[in-house]
C-alpha cells in the first residue's frame, strides 16, 4: 500500500462537533432536535445503519424516533409512516432507509415527505435547490465525500473529477454537488457507468475517481493513474462483509484512497444529523 488513507472519522468527529454546539445552543433555547428513522422490511445491513444513526444522536444529545413498516404493512404502511413523521412536532428531520423491499415505492413516499423535514437531501425540491445552488439540505453520502477531499486538502477546482454510478441517492447528486461553484467543488465532473464500455478510458484521465456504482472491487489498479485520488462511495454487502466499489489493491497506484471500513460511512451519518440539526434550527 502506498496511497495514504482518506479516514473518515476525524471528518466526521469534526462535523459532529459543531453539531453538538448547535444541539446545545437549540436546546438553551427550550428546542431538542428530533431525527426519525423509517425502516422498511427485515433486511440486516440496513437495520445496522438505523441503530449507528441512533447511537449517534444519543451521543451528541438528539431525540430518536423510529417506526418499523413490514413487509405486511405494504407501501400504505410506508406512507402512513411518513405521515406521522410529517404531523410529529418533535421530528424535525428523517429518513427513508434505502433501499426498500421489492414492491415499495420509494419515490412515491420521498415526495410525499415534507420537503423541511428530508433529513437525507433527496426530495425532488432539495434536489431542484441544490441544482440552482440555494440553500438546502444536501444528500448526505455526497456532502460526506466532499467533507473528506476537504478536510484532506484536496483541491478540486478545475480538475478532471470521474464519478462512476448514475444512481440518485449518490452519483448524480454527487457530480452535481462538486461541480458547483465554491469551496471543495468547481471541478469538471464527468459521470460515467457500467454499461459504458470503455470506461478505463475515462478513469485513467481523472485527478479523482470516485466510485458510486454499488459494484464489489468494481475500480482495479488498471483503471487509475498514478497519484490519483480515488474514494469508495458505493458499497455492497455479501452476507456480514462489506466490499466497496473500489478494489483494495488501487492503494498500490493511487496517491489517496478510502480506507474499506472507515471511509465515507462515518461522514454520511454525521451529515445526517448536521441536516436534522439545521431543520431545527429554521423551525
Amino acid at each position: 500500500m502506498t496511497a495514504q488513507f482518506l479516514d473518515g472519522a476525524p471528518v466526521a468527529d469534526a462535523v459532529l462537533a459543531g453539531v453538538k454546539v448547535k444541539v446545545d445552543q437549540l436546546k438553551a433555547k427550550g428546542v431538542t432536535p428530533g431525527l426519525g428513522t423509517i425502516l422498511v422490511g427485515e433486511d440486516g445491513p440496513s437495520a445496522g445503519y438505523v441503530r449507528k444513526k441512533h447511537e449517534t444522536c444519543e451521543a451528541i444529545g438528539l431525540k430518536s424516533h423510529h417506526i418499523d413498516v413490514s413487509v405486511e404493512d405494504g407501501q400504505a404502511g410506508l406512507l402512513a409512516a411518513v405521515d406521522g413523521f410529517n404531523a410529529n412536532p418533535e421530528v424535525d428531520g428523517y429518513i427513508i432507509q434505502h433501499p426498500v423491499p421489492d414492491g415499495f415505492d420509494f419515490n412515491e413516499a420521498l415526495a410525499r415527505m415534507s420537503p423541511t423535514k428530508d433529513a437525507d437531501g433527496l426530495h425532488p425540491a432539495n434536489l431542484g435547490k441544490m441544482v440552482l445552488q440555494e440553500s438546502g439540505p444536501v444528500p448526505c453520502t455526497p456532502a460526506g465525500i466532499q467533507a473528506i477531499l476537504v478536510h484532506y486538502g484536496i483541491d478540486l477546482a478545475g480538475k478532471n473529477v470521474v464519478v462512476v454510478g448514475r444512481g440518485p441517492t449518490l452519483g448524480r447528486p454527487l457530480a452535481v454537488l462538486l461541480s458547483n461553484k465554491g469551496d471543495g467543488a468547481d471541478a469538471a465532473v464527468t459521470v460515467v457507468h457500467s454499461r459504458v464500455p470503455n470506461l478505463a478510458e475515462y478513469t485513467k484521465m481523472a485527478d479523482v475517481v470516485i466510485g458510486a456504482v454499488g459494484i464489489p472491487s468494481f475500480i482495479t489498479p488498471e483503471m487509475v493513474k498514478p497519484g490519483a485520488v480515488v474514494v469508495s462511495g458505493g458499497i455492497t454487502w455479501e452476507g456480514k462483509k462489506l466490499l466497496p466499489d473500489v478494489d483494495e489493491s488501487v492503494g498500490e497506484v493511487a496517491g489517496w484512497i478510502t480506507p474499506r471500513l472507515g471511509g465515507v460511512g462515518p461522514t454520511t451519518v454525521a451529515m445526517l444529523l448536521k441536516n436534522t440539526v439545521d431543520a431545527a434550527e429554521n423551525r
